[in-house]
């Protein structure tokens, strides 16, 4: 290999700043074991692209290639911020950003859809847990850094980009036209699925996701008379967000114990996040719905309630993305999101390329109606002139055709969804009993 010559490091300050940088640490090359023979390949590289690169380049942006490819050589998290990247974090972690709507990863050279967002473009379009992005207006994509890719997906309210994707189960790649937008991300849903039994959708861990969760739940005691008899949690497709969110989330359903614990590569570097004696649901059962799209902080509160044998967790092994990233600010304007730790449950457990795999598997199926039978068995209630029932304090309105109805259309609809709470009914009657 050849040593760095006068000729080379005579090309510009950067370089002698590596020439020094080189020679003031030769004295310490055997205590501190810097690999001085790469070292000295990195200066000459540099001084290489500097003399005969086709086209003159900035130094700055030379180095800040250099930090680029560093990072992004240790693992798919680990990246540099500059300015408008560092901006686009602090605004995506308060719920409004621009782009397609999707959260995505890098996998064998390709992007790869973690999930997309709830309510964005994306998730209208037909985009998947899983797809994998092969070409963004039929630029070929493998190879580009995740950070060049998802500037090509960001762009201007109203314009459009195709993405070519290949699915599971397809034969051939699909082209899929998405229009950008304003992303404005609502986190939390909720609704009555019947008397009773709630449901809250979590689509991303915020900086308001816990307060806004406890004014739905609020709102689902209140229509539930006071008390709710079962919730489902969804967090399917919820690619992840503020660790703080998922620790409060879990927080509001455990009244005791560590919720999860991060330990990086120093023993001493632990850090254990416990619950508060408190539970808003009171030991209300509860079933959490999973699957491949569920990732990070979904993964850290899917993790936290099956350990506690707080809650039943439902759906497909999580996508198994375990890491912690911590924010370095290097200036004003750019940081490093560097992985400084892994994720584990209360029990000990890792997520990282593992997932939290679910009490109960369930496949992601369509559920579709064979039609009403042409005759119907007769019940008492249809003979002439039947005794009246007697019963003045009947549950018609519980167990009625109408519950029956609805029961149906959610199993139709979201035939997942429509298990979890089939679910939930039997655990009240056994929490009831009990």
């Amino acid at each position: 290999m050849k040593q760095i010559t006068g000729t080379v490091i005579g090309l510009g300050w950067s370089i002698a700043l590596v020439g020094a940088l080189v020679s003031g640490v030769a004295a310490a090359e055997e205590k501190r074991m810097l690999p001085m023979q790469e070292l000295r390949a990195f200066a000459e590289i540099f001084g290489r692209i500097k003399q005969d690169y086709v086209e003159p380049v900035e130094d700055s942006r030379l180095l800040e290639y250099a930090i680029r490819g560093m990072l992004s050589g240790l693992d798919p998290h680990s990246a540099y911020l500059n300015a408008d990247e560092y901006k686009d974090l602090q605004v995506g972690t308060s719920g409004e950003f621009g782009g397609l709507g999707i959260e995505v990863g890098l996998e064998d050279g390709f992007v790869k859809v973690i999930a997309p967002i709830d309510d964005t473009p994306a998730q209208r379009a037909g985009i998947r847990a899983g797809d994998l992005i092969i070409k963004l207006d039929d630029r070929p994509i493998k190879g580009v850094s995740l950070d060049e890719a998802v500037k090509l997906m960001r762009g201007k309210r109203g314009t459009s980009i195709t993405l070519t994707i290949v699915r599971e189960g397809e034969e051939k790649p699909l082209n899929i036209v998405v229009v950008r937008d304003v992303i404005r991300v609502a986190s939390i849903k909720s609704r009555i699925l019947e008397e009773g039994f709630g449901y809250l959708r979590i689509s991303h861990f915020q900086s308001r996701s816990t307060e806004d969760m406890l004014q739905h739940l609020s709102e689902l005691k209140r229509q539930s008379n006071g008390r709710l008899r079962g919730l489902v949690l969804d967090l399917r497709n919820n690619p992840g967000g503020i660790l703080n969110g998922a620790v409060a989330v879990s927080d509001a359903f455990l009244s005791e114990g560590i919720i999860v614990y991060t330990q990086g590569r120093d023993p001493a570097s632990r850090l254990d996040f416990t619950a508060a004696p408190d539970d808003v649901l009171e030991g209300t059962p509860m079933v959490v719905l999973v699957n491949g799209g569920s990732a990070s902080a979904s993964e850290i509160v899917a993790g936290a309630l099956q350990d506690h044998n707080r809650a039943i967790i439902m759906g497909a092994r999580t996508f198994g993305k375990g890491s912690v990233q911590t924010i370095v600010p290097v200036n004003d304007h750019s940081a490093v999101k560097l992985t400084t730790a892994r994720y584990f449950t209360p029990s000990g457990r890792s997520i990282q390329a593992e997932g939290i795999i679910p009490d109960i598997q369930l496949s992601d199926v369509k559920v579709t109606a064979v039609g009403k039978p042409e005759l119907t068995q007769v019940k008492e209630a249809d003979l002439s002139g039947h005794l009246e029932n007697g019963d003045s304090n009947g549950n018609e309105e519980e167990s009625g055709p109408g519950a029956k109805v609805e029961a149906n259309n959610l199993a139709e609809s979201d035939y997942q969804l429509g298990e979890a709470l089939n679910l939930l009914k039997g655990l009240y009657i056994v929490h009831k009993k009990g």
